[in-house]
């Protein structure tokens, strides 16, 4: 739960009290390997912090899933969306690896929001921080090639590189496997 409080005060200094209060509404979770967290047609109850683990989000399809995000130790993860709008998500998330959340009940959220100054504040850099890597995502999906894209991951965020399947991979720079091994032998 300490990691939770460090990525906090990041961003704003937490008083013990404030801490005191967001902390007692945290629930610890444990998943193991290829388990969903929220599957498509479902309302999303929580928004999480990735202790440790790896998380995908795609769309499940007939023929094969559209992978468009990971998250990582230390990041956020929900189906935000449908967290603050209370719909359906069109999507699933599963996990890739052992992973560790702890994770905030949206009824839960909304009384810290009336009950603690710094509850907007953290909610508003969790919301944020989630838009910002949905936008930089879209932009890069219209404004570059798949070869740039994988050059990018592996630049930006060698991690994927390291610990996710190539076929996810491919799903989420947009190509076929077979497209992005072409691209692979290309640079390498």
């Amino acid at each position: 739960m300490q990691s939770i409080r460090d990525n906090f005060e990041r961003m704003v200094k937490l008083s013990d009290a404030e801490w005191n209060i967001f902390s007692s509404k945290l629930i610890r979770e444990e998943f193991p390997k290829k388990n969903p967290i929220l599957k498509a047609g479902t309302i999303e109850n929580y928004l999480s912090f990735v202790e440790k683990g790896l998380v995908r989000y795609y769309i499940p399809g007939e023929d094969h899933d559209r992978t468009f995000t990971f998250v990582f130790d230390g990041e956020f993860t929900s189906g935000y969306d449908s967290f603050i709008t209370r719909l359906p998500v069109t999507y699933t998330i599963e996990t890739l690896a052992e992973t560790v959340l702890w994770r905030i009940s949206y009824e839960d959220l909304q009384d810290i929001y009336a009950e603690t100054k710094i509850g907007n504040t953290i909610g508003r850099f969790a919301s944020e921080g989630l838009f910002l890597k949905k936008t930089k995502r879209e932009l890069s999906l219209l404004n570059e090639s798949a070869e740039q894209r994988y050059l990018n991951l592996f630049t930006e965020q060698p991690q994927l590189i390291q610990r996710i399947p190539q076929k996810y991979l491919a799903s989420y720079i947009g190509i076929t496997p077979q497209a992005l091994s072409r691209i692979r032998k290309r640079i390498y």
